[in-house]
């Protein structure tokens, strides 16, 4: 079994920072399972770390595609796959980070739904999103799997028809799959999970400041140089956090400071999905980072972990 370190927690709560740190005391690499990282010139609002902040530490699944292409969590799966494979065979330990549950999942369980398709079915529902708007396929998905509608876009029509799909043809809906593979852990991987949370009103106010420091950053000016590069606002990649906020802003939709506020209330809530989202795998040892006086400490104490888990001591 390939070692695995798994870094999960809500977004703000500080996962690449100290995932780089641990990297450079275990000679690792990182592999992120951030689902908008993936994409090309989006830097800003994802919270990309720099070619600085990475101190010298390999990260992969970062800048894969632009915004305007598709993206699945089975290619996911497939691409990082192949190089946790490949960082261990260099003798490195391999670092899977980030806040995208989904994402997670697809490496260190087994997602048996993955395999169903019926592309005839695919077809006639692509023909009545063309015909009645992407909304007619969102309410249907709303009726039979409210938990996954909750976290999509009406536009992301992709995933809304493969999720009306595995519910036709395995009559459960995919968020079913989703959450009993937590219980079904991938045997190719030893993983060591750990999460990062904090007291929540702290979480918070981190989101707030992180979100000034992107607007002071250039947010705004990057969202309208991809928008002048013709990613448009119904492209899922547009539709993420802090892009379909300053989209409505420079669209006239409203004001800055509404956008703003807006984007802190929406990462606020996401951030609460997150938690709940992982909370359910109790495969995690969780650190509370703001009970700890330093990152030293922090990172003392995760290599603890690491240590105990793979006999390094």
């Amino acid at each position: 079994m390939i070692p695995l370190i798994v870094i999960v927690g809500p977004t703000a709560v500080g996962k690449t920072e100290i995932s780089i740190d641990i990297a450079l005391r275990l000679n690792g690499e990182i592999v992120s399972a951030d689902s908008m990282q993936i994409y090309k010139y989006m830097d800003i609002g994802t919270a990309k770390p720099t070619i600085e902040e990475r101190k010298g530490v390999p990260h992969f699944m970062i800048d894969i595609i632009t915004p305007d292409q598709e993206f699945s969590v089975a290619l996911y799966k497939e691409m990082a796959s192949k190089i946790i494979k490949e960082i261990h065979e260099r003798g490195h330990m391999p670092i899977l980070t980030g806040g995208t549950g989904l994402y997670v999942n697809s490496i260190i369980n087994i997602m048996d739904f993955s395999s169903t398709a019926d592309w005839r079915l695919r077809e006639e529902l692509k023909e009545q999103a063309k015909m009645y708007g992407n909304e007619y396929l969102y309410n249907k998905l709303r009726e039979i799997d409210p938990i996954t509608s909750a976290r999509l876009h009406p536009n992301d029509i992709r995933r809304i028809i493969r999720a009306l799909e595995v519910y036709k043809l395995t009559g459960k809906p995919i968020s079913y799959y989703q959450l009993t593979t937590q219980n079904r852990p991938n045997p190719d991987y030893d993983v060591l999970m750990i999460g990062l949370t904090m007291d929540r009103e702290k979480l918070y106010n981190r989101i707030e400041a992180r979100v000034d420091k992107m607007i002071r950053a250039g947010l705004v000016d990057e969202v309208r140089w991809l928008c002048e590069k013709g990613y448009k606002d119904n492209m899922i990649a547009m539709q993420g956090l802090g892009y379909k906020e300053i989209i409505r802003y420079l669209d006239g939709q409203c004001t800055l400071e509404e956008a703003i506020n807006t984007l802190k209330r929406n990462t606020r809530r996401y951030a609460k999905r997150q938690l709940t989202w992982f909370r359910r795998d109790k495969r995690i040892h969780w650190i509370y980072v703001d009970q700890f006086s330093s990152k030293e400490e922090i990172i003392k104490n995760i290599l603890e972990l690491v240590a105990e888990k793979y006999n390094l001591r």
